[in-house]
């Protein structure tokens, strides 16, 4: 492998991790040194309170100074950003009272409900946040999680060229969540597309066999790959009433890990850095997950 593999997992933060009192030591009570431990352990993490509501300039200079200088975080857009209906509440004040009446009164809010104006606004105001981190170095790739119902189409990729023109020194990580992305139609289509714009396509292990996975598609199509873990909870992925909590409910055996070293080993021929991130965040299932995935890299051989 001629690039470098770093793995972490998708929160730090996560109660239930935190709960299990299985990662975090006994003095580990705040979270400076959650965060200070996490980064001993790991050199990678995806900031998920992103995706909730737009994050902050300052807790992003506090990231900073609390990691070390070699750390990464990858930052979650948004959820306005990826066409998810979105809280009216996670809009700043200002912002929201500045909205329409009737835009206001919704129970969700999507971005095409919004003037340009407040869309403008939320760009900008995102783009600012994450400055001290792009400053330090910290700054890994912005991921942009789209929903099932986001699918191939003129209107779709017009929408991904909109984000590399509003975050133009950010690379921006793609990951679809409806498998027509990546069928024999549209793939090769798909890929080509990320990789003119040289935005990362992000490859997913993720349950199989129902109607809302994506094929474990293995490319680099920018300098960073990215390989998101969610579990192999298929009752749960494809059931609408499960949580969330519910759905990334997994603990991966070792075969399963052991089937991703070699195209792990791909990507970092093709990629100058490879994220890996295990986003089975129940109790201290993706940091176990994650030690061990490094583990089996490190060694060049799956640990069996």
């Amino acid at each position: 492998m001629t690039g470098r593999v770093l793995i972490g997992t998708a929160s730090w933060t996560d109660p239930s991790l935190i709960e299990s009192g299985r990662f975090y030591p006994p003095d580990a009570t705040t979270p400076e040194a959650r965060l200070q431990f996490y980064a001993s352990q790991f050199p990678l993490v995806e900031v998920d309170s992103s995706y909730y509501g737009l994050p902050s300039q300052r807790n992003a200079a506090l990231w900073v100074e609390r990691t070390p200088d070699t750390f990464i975080f990858d930052i979650k857009a948004f959820s306005i950003f990826t066409q998810h209906p979105t809280r009216p509440s996670s809009i700043p004040r200002d912002l929201r009272e500045q909205l329409p009446a009737e835009v206001q009164a919704k129970r969700s809010l999507y971005y095409k409900d919004l003037p340009a104006a407040t869309q403008d606004a939320l760009w900008e105001r995102f783009g600012e946040a994450l400055l001290p981190l792009d400053s330090a170095g910290k700054l890994g790739v912005v991921l942009f999680q789209f929903p099932p119902w986001y699918m191939p189409g003129r209107e779709s990729l017009a929408f991904l060229d909109q984000i590399a023109e509003r975050l133009p020194q950010y690379t921006a990580a793609v990951e679809f969540r409806n498998p027509l992305w990546l069928d024999h139609e549209h793939a090769e289509r798909t890929l080509a597309y990320l990789s003119e714009r040289a935005m990362p396509y992000v490859c997913v292990d993720e349950p199989q066999g129902t109607r809302a996975s994506v094929p474990p598609v293995v490319a680099a199509t920018a300098k960073t790959a990215v390989v998101r873990f969610h579990g192999r909870n298929a009752k749960a992925w494809a059931s609408r009433g499960s949580s969330v909590a519910e759905k990334y409910d997994w603990l991966y055996s070792e075969e399963e890990l052991a089937e991703w070293v070699a195209p792990i080993e791909s990507l970092a021929r093709e990629a100058s850095t490879v994220h890996v991130l295990m986003n089975n965040c129940r109790e201290d299932k993706a940091v176990v997950n994650a030690k061990q995935l490094a583990m089996m890299l490190s060694t060049g051989t799956p640990n069996l």
